[in-house]
């Protein structure tokens, strides 16, 4: 008998955990969904979704640190915004993707984490970056698709002289993206030619 109610117990108190954890998803996703939201993004300047990517991986990795996935998140996030498919597989992909790079570089400690929350680049604090600004870099660069400029799946973090020395290129990776996002219907045929085009032409956007 006293087996059987510590089974409940137990059954109960896990119960509670998976519970608590789903709404912190919940809680977190809807905390950073208007940050990745494709028509609110659709209306900013030039450059303007970098700060959310910024404040956006801050919120991920709060969310870490509590326990709750960031997969699940990132992936709740996109769906509350009506992202589906493809498009919503890239998106939340990335947005995983650049909180891993922010850990890997040293740069959520509480100072990152508070500058990050403002929109700012946080500083580098490991490896051979160290002391750079964690800047965002758009894989595919402007001058190639310039619609790329404020959709989340094509920004990726990154130290900010690596970022300049970048220069525009087109190679492998920029056509593959390119190829992916025009299936999930990011890019436009235009775009994606574009982008085709400067790789074939050599591979720098001028």
């Amino acid at each position: 008998m006293r087996r059987v109610s510590l089974l409940i117990v137990a059954l109960l108190v896990g119960g509670g955990s998976i519970a608590r954890a789903a709404g912190d998803v919940e809680s977190y996703a809807l905390t950073l969904s208007s940050l990745v939201d494709p028509a609110k993004l659709a209306t900013l300047g030039a450059r303007g979704a970098n700060p959310r990517v910024e404040k956006y991986v801050a919120i991920l990795a709060e969310g870490k640190a509590e326990g709750v996935a960031p997969k699940k998140v990132a992936a709740k996030a996109v769906a509350v915004v009506g992202m589906r498919g493809k498009a919503a597989k890239l998106t939340s992909e990335a947005m995983v993707r650049n909180l891993t790079i922010a850990e890997r570089l040293g740069c959520l400690d509480s100072d990152g984490l508070g500058e990050m929350h403002r929109g700012q680049a946080p500083t580098v604090r490991r490896g051979p970056y160290r002391g750079e600004k964690l800047s965002v870099d758009h894989i595919i660069p402007l001058l190639g698709a310039p619609e790329l400029d404020n959709v989340i799946a094509n920004l990726e973090l990154m130290p900010l002289k690596m970022n300049e020395g970048k220069n525009a290129k087109v190679g492998a990776r920029q056509v593959d993206l390119a190829r992916k996002l025009h299936k999930a219907g990011l890019l436009s045929a235009e775009g994606l030619a574009a982008v085709e085009g400067l790789a074939a032409a050599g591979g720098k956007a001028k």
